[in-house]
């Protein structure tokens, strides 16, 4: 039995949303959760600048005690988890856009990608869409402005037109799967799946990930089978108002400041 924390990082809220399919599935796990919502969004930095604030957001947690760390953020797996796994002996978990199902589900042979510029121009995004489409065709949005629309939730009517503005070409194109390639888009799914209709089915690996989290640490022996002490949640978030946090986590939790 293992009782260390799991390690959560993301540029922002995005990951709770991986983080509540953990817990879900592990309920006896304690947990760290990174929001650097001062750095968001990952995806409009460069490599070096996101590999240096994954190691960063790394030491912290290893710092902490954590025993595994998810990278709850596509845009830092496709970009830093090989830096990382070269860096620090413990093990990575990184979420990637889930073009594999998405391709082998697809009737229309045409499957959208909504992601950010990090992720969509990762070396690593590139490999494994080449591995799996097959004869599927790719389409690709990057998503800009969404993030920061998404963190606030302070302009809806804005944020609509935005998704719409991506979501509709796509549509129009003929698309039949949409992947979410960005752990803040799961948050605004409803409004997605307003915007594309019942005919297209909306991707997302946060499921997967969970699953894959639970495999490696049966593996490597790092399960907490403990069920008569509740788990503890902490929460370290970057921004100057914790509104936003605070809303998606129903203010079930305290939120500690987070800065480098």
């Amino acid at each position: 039995m293992n009782s260390h924390p799991i390690g959560f990082f993301d540029s922002g809220i995005g990951g709770i949303t991986l983080w509540k399919e953990v817990t879900s599935l592990m309920p006896n796990e304690n947990t760290i959760y990174i929001s650097d919502t001062k750095n968001c969004p990952y995806g409009e930095k460069s490599i070096d600048e996101i590999i240096e604030i994954s190691n960063k957001n790394t030491q912290f947690l290893i710092d902490r005690g954590c025993k595994i760390i998810v990278l709850a953020c596509n845009t830092a797996t496709t970009n830093s988890i090989s830096n990382l796994r070269d860096r620090f002996s413990i093990p990575f978990i990184g979420i990637e856009p889930a073009i594999k199902p998405a391709a082998l589900k697809s009737k229309t042979k045409k499957i959208g990608v909504l992601a950010t510029k990090g992720t969509l121009t990762s070396n690593l995004f590139f490999e494994t869409s080449s591995d799996h489409i097959g004869d599927v065709e790719l389409i690709s949005t990057y998503g800009e402005g969404l993030i920061k629309l998404i963190e606030s939730r302070k302009d809806d009517e804005r944020l609509v037109k935005l998704l719409e503005r991506y979501l509709h070409p796509m549509v129009k194109k003929g698309i039949d799967q949409l992947v979410l390639g960005c752990t803040h888009y799961p948050l605004v799914k409803e409004l997605i799946k307003k915007i594309v209709g019942n005919e297209v089915n909306i991707v997302d690996c946060n499921h997967a990930v969970a699953l894959q989290t639970r495999r490696i640490m049966e593996s490597n022996k790092l399960l907490n089978n403990d069920n008569t002490n509740p788990p503890e949640y902490h929460f370290f978030s970057s921004a100057s108002d914790d509104y936003t946090i605070k809303k998606v986590l129903e203010n079930k939790y305290e939120i500690f400041k987070f800065e480098f």
